[in-house]
């Protein structure tokens, strides 16, 4: 039996197992490119925060926060992405903008909330596209 524990390390270290974060935000892109969106970007990380996904809906730059959850018993997933998140995900997606030059461009926030209650299930996918617009003072959006 000790051969089997070797070779079942190995194989986690060949195929680690991804997170329920990782996982969710994997199914999130599949759901936006059977969509037709075009996954441009994932998991950028700025001084503010991170956003999970950037895709490309038509002609707009789309910023995608995921939250995945087992259940809802804490609450919907999308609950999760409170205004101080938001304004998190605001300024990291100001700074991608202005990085790549695309000011110019329109853009908007989608929140995608999976609910996976068992890894061999088939998760719950809902899109809430535009979920929230940045506000405040000197936002990047009006």
């Amino acid at each position: 039996m000790r051969w089997l524990n070797t070779l079942q390390t190995r194989i986690q270290a060949i195929f680690p197992r991804q997170t329920l974060g990782q996982r969710g935000e994997a199914a999130a892109a599949r759901y936006l490119r059977q969509r037709g969106y075009i996954i441009i970007a994932r998991g950028q990380r700025g001084r503010g925060g991170e956003i999970d996904l950037i895709a490309v809906d038509g002609r707009t730059v789309v910023f995608v926060e995921v939250k995945t959850r087992t259940s809802s018993a804490a609450g919907h997933p999308a609950e999760a992405v409170d205004e101080r998140k938001q304004e998190r995900i605001v300024k990291t997606a100001l700074a991608y903008l202005k990085r790549h030059d695309l000011l110019e461009c329109r853009a908007r926030f989608d929140i995608i909330a999976i609910t996976w209650p068992d890894r061999g299930r088939q998760p719950t996918i809902e899109h809430f596209a535009d979920a929230f617009r940045p506000t405040g003072f000197g936002q990047m959006f009006s």
